[in-house]
């Protein structure tokens, strides 16, 4: 179940990331996909860890890029 586009993302991923870290999740997820042999719950933690790299939550929840205050 790779995603073609931003709009098919879960929506605990569209409702709160901003449109490059669904970018990001997408990519992963979809290489992840073929890579662990369409195992989507290790997909989805490798999506998510993809954006970590890059993306943290501030202090008021939201998800920005760069690194967290705490690194």
């Amino acid at each position: 179940m790779p995603y073609d586009r931003r709009s098919e993302l879960p929506d605990s991923v569209k409702d709160n990331l901003p449109d490059h870290a669904q970018d990001i999740y997408k990519e992963a997820f979809n290489s992840a996909w073929d890579q662990y042999d369409h195992d989507e719950a290790r997909s989805h933690r490798v999506a998510w860890g993809a954006v970590k790299e890059k993306y943290h939550k501030n202090k008021e929840g939201d998800w920005v890029q760069g690194k967290s205050d705490d690194a």
